[in-house]
């Protein structure tokens, strides 16, 4: 499978590449950003030759064929580089967010449907063996009809740590912020936008697919900065309420050391309650046969399933339609609520859902 990684505004392209390097049948053919520098860590990290690296697409799409394009611009940006590298006919694998608006994300959606190619949005969360089983659990009914999704998502802030999660220090931090696209309100930053599409894409993917039908939102925006860094989101669905809450400076990043509160996932249904926090390695189940709860060990994740580079070359391989929280479906609800609740923090009030 032949692999191209192009922009590197997000530095979770390090990661991906790195599972691409990784994969028995993958091989990265080519990178490309406008920015050589921005590309000196994955060239020398996967051994590339200087006719592998590209500072414009098209060339790169000249050079050598292309399975599946790793896409990691800022959000405010994918609508513009989906539609850019589209037509080239490569199937294309965005790193969340979808996209810095839901008008952006139909743009999205109509150049690939255009250019007749699959569209998967990468959720890393999505990874998680527990997060999965929790999803298991629900399709065999374990815990009844899902009623309500409680979500609180975040770390110290985008910009504490690089690719393979690499730490920077506090001094890093406070020189980058002025000019990294994570704290421009124009360029899709801000935690709610960041962090919020996790829960209420992964929370749609628990609910099989509801949408809310109106949403409310407040945002802690500190001084100086043009972005929030704290929200907290309510959404009203028909058979109850949802709560979704991002933050960037949580007290420990939870693949280190989980904070609290934990960063995951809590599932109440009509029959039994789930809570799935992230990166652990049990979720904790009620039901109504056992009502003081038990640990779970999550099932082995299949290897198709292993991260979103198996899966694309599983989909690809097999000619299958992209599902679960990758497909532009399930995002789209996801999406909706984002705008939605940006909306309402704005406006300070309860706001029916974006069509």
């Amino acid at each position: 499978m032949k692999i191209a990684g192009i922009n590197f505004d997000h530095f979770h392209m390090g990661d991906l590449l790195r599972m691409a390097h990784d994969h028995p049948d993958a091989e990265i053919v080519g990178i490309c950003d406008e920015d050589p520098t921005r590309m000196q860590d994955a060239i020398a990290a996967f051994d590339l030759a200087d006719h592998q690296v590209f500072t414009q697409p098209e060339a790169l799409f000249a050079a050598t064929e292309v399975d599946l394009t790793i896409l990691c611009p800022a959000a405010s940006k994918h609508g513009d580089w989906v539609e850019r590298v589209a037509p080239f006919g490569s199937d294309l694998l965005v790193e969340k967010p979808f996209a810095g608006s839901l008008a952006e994300a139909d743009r999205m959606i109509a150049a690939c449907d255009s250019a007749g190619i699959r569209l998967g949005i990468n959720w890393p969360l999505t990874w998680v063996p527990a997060h999965r089983m929790t999803k298991r659990l629900i399709d065999d009914g374990v815990i009844g009809t899902c009623l309500e999704v409680h979500y609180y998502g975040g770390n110290r802030g985008p910009l504490w740590h690089v690719a393979d999660k690499v730490e920077r220090t506090a001094e890093d931090v406070e020189r980058e912020k002025p000019r990294s696209w994570f704290y421009k309100r124009n360029e899709g930053g801000g935690s709610l936008l960041d962090y919020l599409g996790y829960g209420t894409t992964l929370g749609t993917w628990y609910m099989n697919g509801e949408a809310p039908i109106e949403v409310a939102a407040m945002v802690d925006q500190p001084a100086g900065l043009e972005v929030d860094e704290h929200s907290v989101v309510i959404a009203r669905y028909q058979n109850g309420l949802s709560k979704f809450e991002t933050r960037w400076g949580t007290f420990t990043d939870p693949w280190t050391h989980q904070p609290q509160p934990k960063c995951g996932f809590v599932i109440v249904g009509t029959e039994g309650t789930i809570s799935s926090y992230d990166y652990e390695d049990q979720l904790r189940v009620q039901s109504r046969d056992c009502p003081e709860g038990n640990w779970v060990r999550p099932d082995p994740i299949p290897n198709a399933m292993r991260s979103p580079i198996h899966y694309m070359i599983d989909v690809i391989d097999n000619n299958r339609t992209i599902e679960g929280p990758l497909s532009t479906t399930i995002s789209r609800i996801g999406q909706q609520i984002v705008d939605t609740a940006a909306i309402a923090a704005t406006e300070k009030r309860t706001v029916k859902l974006l069509a």
